[in-house]
């Protein structure tokens, strides 16, 4: 069947921002996800913001502590857009980090995971001297242990690539909430 044939109804003009570029305005929930239009949803991130490495920090954790991995991903993401390109490849990891968080919270263990240790790989040339006080040895021992626990048992008829048929969308455990929030510096206390 034709793709303009596969749509029905009336066609949907794509949301747009306030300054005319392609933003979905569908609320979204905790974790991302779009709700239907409508809906009421948790406020999203503003996109593009430039912010410190110390206010990008605090604010990700400060959401990553408050089970919204999601929106701390979108808050590393613009960091990772800003940083100096020397930078650039630990803010993409600590962004990718954050949505592995996601994905496992969503359910999906596998992509979680693989999330999680590509977030790994591209923080840990940082590990010997890590920037803003980032506890890299840390993240990155966390995230290994995180994706070994989403994992579950090793599968020893598995030739490594995750091939369960399922595309990415396990959902072994899915717990709806993220697993306990990684400190992103070290010396800083988990809240109570």
């Amino acid at each position: 069947m034709p793709a303009a044939a596969a749509r029905s109804g009336p066609s949907r003009r794509r949301d747009r921002d306030p300054e005319g570029r392609a933003r979905n305005a569908r609320p979204r929930d905790g974790l991302g996800r779009p709700l239907p239009y409508g809906q009421e949803g948790v406020e999203r991130q503003p996109e593009g913001v430039v912010r410190t490495p110390d206010e990008s920090l605090d604010e990700a954790q400060q959401l990553l502590d408050g089970g919204m991995p999601f929106h701390a991903h979108e808050v590393l993401e613009d960091a990772w857009k800003t940083a100096p390109e020397a930078e650039a490849p630990l803010w993409k990891g600590l962004a990718q980090l954050a949505v592995g968080i996601t994905h496992l919270a969503r359910g999906n263990t596998t992509g979680g995971a693989r999330l999680l240790l590509r977030g790994t790989a591209n923080i840990d040339p940082y590990r010997s001297d890590a920037p803003h006080g980032i506890d890299v040895a840390g993240l990155a021992d966390w995230a290994r242990t995180t994706a070994d626990e989403a994992n579950g048992p090793a599968d020893t008829g598995s030739s490594g690539t995750g091939g369960s048929g399922t595309g990415g969308a396990e959902t072994r455990g899915a717990a709806e909430r993220p697993p306990a929030a990684p400190r992103l510096r070290a010396g800083t206390a988990r809240p109570r």
